[in-house]
């Protein structure tokens, strides 16, 4: 199993679109969470006087909420296609023989897998903290605003309910990988879920169903808007809307995790790998 894990991890480091995603994680969260709304309140767009979000939700006490607020949407986009491309990228390459053939089983496999993508997903959330943590005091510094920083206790709670809404969307790439066998498809259909469906059911669906709302609080995506909102993150961020109580949204998230990686884990044993 360390074998697997230490291979798996290796393959993941050394795999150009691992970089690449990470670099696109955080180049988003800082262009739409720190640049903009500081270009907006500095008056460098049309109409940024009024914006709603200015120079105080870019300053170093809103560093949780700034850190962790992509996740329910763009940021977990990226996490699922990494889930994807760990697991399905062996389907492409027709690797799996070759991979089983050296000796270990099915499920060691597919469990060193799952604790690379886990590690990565930290990773990733390691960096938007790190990346927000600069970006933050730069402008604090800029404007000469006091950098109140949120508390360990705080930081320390941001990053694991990060780790997990990361951790659970690269759950769901990695089970779409293992049910379709590819790459572009689950692809596709993951990023149709995040981008469109789940915001077609929120803003279009949900006013009018009564039982669409309340299947709102049962899906992966309005929970992890509403843990993100728990935690300090700006209800103008799309996908962000407290449906449900914290508590709630950390059960429904890790269940979903659980789910993703064990139907992943039953397919990957029972299937054939080709």
């Amino acid at each position: 199993m360390l074998g697997s894990t230490r291979a798996e991890i290796i393959k993941l480091v050394r795999r150009p679109a691992s970089w690449l995603l990470l670099a696109v994680a955080v180049v988003l969260s800082l262009t739409f969470t720190y640049l903009v709304p500081y270009a907006g309140a500095n008056g460098t767009a049309d109409g940024a006087p009024n914006a709603t979000r200015g120079i105080a939700e870019t300053l170093p006490d809103q560093l949780v909420g700034n850190s962790i607020g992509g996740l329910p949407v763009f940021a977990g986009a990226i996490l699922l296609i990494l889930g994807v491309l760990a697991v399905g990228g062996e389907y492409g390459w027709g690797t799996w023989k070759t991979l089983l053939a050296q000796g270990p089983s099915r499920l060691t496999v597919y469990a060193a897998k799952i604790t690379a993508v886990a590690l990565a997903s930290l990773v990733i959330v390691l960096a938007l903290f790190a990346a927000g943590a600069v970006t933050s005091a730069a402008i604090a510094a800029a404007e000469g605003a006091p950098a109140d920083w949120p508390s360990i206790v705080d930081v320390l709670a941001g990053i694991s309910a990060g780790w997990l809404m990361a951790t659970m969307w690269a759950g769901l790439g990695v089970v779409l990988a293992v049910a379709l066998r590819g790459v572009a498809l689950p692809i596709g259909l993951g990023l149709v879920w995040l981008m469109a469906v789940q915001n077609l059911l929120a803003s279009i669906a949900a006013p009018l169903l009564d039982w669409v709302a309340k299947l709102q609080e049962w899906l992966p995506g309005p929970n992890a808007g509403s843990l993100a909102a728990s935690l300090g993150t700006s209800p103008d961020t799309p996908g962000v809307a407290t449906l449900v109580g914290d508590v709630h949204a950390v059960g429904v998230l890790a269940a979903y995790l659980i789910l993703f990686v064990g139907v992943g884990g039953l397919l990957l044993r029972r299937r054939d790998i080709i």
